[in-house]
């Protein structure tokens, strides 16, 4: 979505979150009627109060009496009742909106892709699907039926005072523009340090959630105290910035309440006055008195609620940035499923990609046949995983084709093209779950059976079998309590297990020792349904019958061959192997 877009969207977010209450929207206009109605009601007894004093109390008349007070009692039951009523409509309404929202966020999330995920960070993602949606949930419930709740009684108020005494009713509305301009000053002054606010927040999760994910680095550099200092840090600016807020709240609040409490002195004294010249009686003036803080408090209030108001628009531009943004990468209108497994030939034609104005592929060039093996060779840096996420539509070419038995991969659709291609990376990541869980995670259909075939062709099962729980065991997140190999070869498990067409393995035995590396390549040879495979590794031991090799270099290839065709070469391949084998310069 162009910037453009954005704006005009972040400019309404009230009618974006109404589009949201959905089915509930008649339930939402019936809460705030409710709150409407009773906000009217709270003259009534007031009004009542005035008949006690002057057809009960002053002339001394008790025949009224019991009606008087029934009637009052009936009024209260009535309004706590609708009270009751409107609260839980607009609870149960501001709980849909929320949960609609926060299934669209989560929706949206796990069809964007990689790039998407470089620009917003796991802290401020959690931010927004919390304390953002829980902004929008207090507006929808508290803010929206407050803010009709004033309006009603504001209004309501004044007409019934000018019903009693218009010089007087005349007289207190004189003193209410001041306190709203003091409100709309407030609000003014607040607005861009909520947003402040809200960025400090976000400053701050992010920070924890980082330190939670990398508590590992921190240990092992031994950079508790710098983390310690860096939270406080944070957490102090997130402070200062909430109680210099509070501070201009509380350089307000006194006027506020200063044109408050005038309201109340001239009642006194121009009520007193209209008594004694008898141009009002003790019931009319008890009414005023009574119903003072109706025309104050809703102004109050309003200051307060457009405030909240801002916190609330804050909030849903964070949302709406989430929800409103497009995938990069999404299915054709026409795309094909993959209903068959393919044979798994591929082919780079062409191929550059360029990654926030940086060239990472250049002129990628090469053919893999169904059932073959390839190794990718390069130093850091130099582009093999990028490679690899082409094939996985992770990220979409510049220029160039890529296909997969002879068809763009942009033909295919994302899921069914996923389904075919295994995945195991050096960096693993394993959920909260059993290890039998998480090797089935790619196909949940998966009988116990095929889930330990896989373990066994990973090497994963003889220690899996020596855990407390064997397959039922639960791993903690990122894999915590196994060694680094020890998750790899969950990981690979995982790849083979869904039986792929092509499979990738991303420096997925870097962790593991030669032995073990030397008997998942046998496994890997001997697979019940032969695979395209394609190997990316530092060691040249990893590329066991391979029957072709890339080396790659600043995006390029720029050395392709069989093992011993790049040894002949006597380039970058050659050099690398001389390294590793100790074999100095000689072939």
């Amino acid at each position: 979505m162009s910037r453009k877009e954005q704006a005009s969207v972040v400019q309404i977010p009230e009618k974006w979150v109404w589009d949201y209450i959905g089915k509930q929207q008649p339930a939402f206009i019936f809460g705030l009627i409710l709150a409407g109605i009773t906000a009217g009601m709270t003259i009534i007894n007031p009004l009542l109060s005035e008949r006690l004093i002057d057809d009960v109390v002053s002339p001394g008349d008790p025949g009224p009496l019991p009606r008087l007070l029934i009637t009052m009692g009936m009024v209260q039951l009535i309004r706590l009742g609708l009270r009751y009523v409107m609260v839980i409509t607009m609870e149960w309404t501001s709980t849909q909106a929320m949960t609609s929202i926060r299934a669209r966020m989560y929706n949206v999330v796990q069809s964007q892709d990689f790039r998407f995920f470089q620009k917003l960070k796991a802290g401020n993602m959690m931010n927004r699907m919390t304390a953002d949606l829980d902004m929008i949930r207090h507006s929808v419930a508290w803010i929206s039926f407050q803010f009709v709740d004033a309006v009603v009684l504001f209004v309501s108020a004044l007409g019934f005072l000018m019903f009693i005494n218009w010089e007087l009713a005349l007289a207190l509305a004189a003193v209410t523009p001041f306190i709203l301009y003091i409100s709309r000053r407030f609000v003014g002054r607040i607005r861009p340090r909520f947003v402040l606010l809200r960025q400090k927040l976000t400053s701050l999760s992010t920070a924890v959630t980082e330190n939670i994910n990398g508590n590992r680095v921190v240990k092992a550099f031994a950079r508790e105290p710098y983390e310690k200092e860096h939270f406080e840090k944070l957490n102090a600016d997130y402070r200062d910035t909430s109680v210099e807020n509070a501070l201009i709240a509380a350089r307000y609040n006194p006027l506020l309440e200063g044109f408050s409490q005038i309201l109340i002195v001239l009642t006194l004294l121009l009520g007193g006055l209209f008594m004694i010249r008898g141009e009002m009686s003790a019931g009319e003036y008890m009414a005023f008195s009574s119903l003072t803080w109706a025309l104050s408090n809703p102004l109050r209030m309003l200051g307060m609620l457009l405030a909240d108001l801002q916190r609330f628009h804050a909030a849903a531009n964070m949302i709406i940035e989430i929800v409103d943004s497009k995938p990069g990468i999404v299915d054709k209108k026409d795309a094909r499923e993959l209903a068959a497994r393919p044979a798994g030939g591929i082919e780079f034609r062409q191929v550059n990609l360029e990654i926030d104005g940086l060239l990472v592929l250049k002129d990628i060039n090469f053919k893999v046949e169904p059932g073959e093996t390839i190794g990718i060779l390069g130093s850091t840096g130099s582009g093999k995983t990028s490679l690899v996420n082409l094939l996985l539509r992770f990220y979409e070419p510049s220029s160039g084709e890529l296909l997969l038995d002879g068809v763009n991969v942009q033909e295919y659709s994302l899921s069914s093209l996923r389904r075919q291609i295994g995945l195991a990376m050096q960096e693993v990541f394993l959920f909260s779950e059993s290890v039998e869980g998480n090797i089935a995670y790619g196909k949940s259909a998966l009988d116990s059976s095929m889930v330990q075939k896989a373990a066994v062709q990973s090497d994963a099962d003889s220690f899996i079998r020596g855990m407390e729980n064997g397959y039922a065991t639960l791993v903690g997140e990122r894999g915590v309590g196994l060694s680094g190999g020890q998750r790899q070869r969950i990981a690979l498990a995982r790849a083979l297990a869904i039986n792929p067409a092509v499979l990738i393995l991303d420096d997925t035995t870097s962790a593991v020792d030669s032995e073990t590396e030397a008997y998942i390549q046998e496994q890997l040879r001997d697979l019940e349904n032969p695979c395209t495979k394609i190997i990316i590794a530092q060691r040249i031991t990893s590329f066991r019958g391979a029957s072709q090799i890339l080396v790659m270099d600043q995006g390029r290839i720029i050395e392709r061959g069989t093992h011993q065709e790049l040894l002949a070469n006597r380039g970058f391949y050659h050099h690398i192997w001389s390294l590793q084998t100790g074999a100095g310069h000689g072939a």
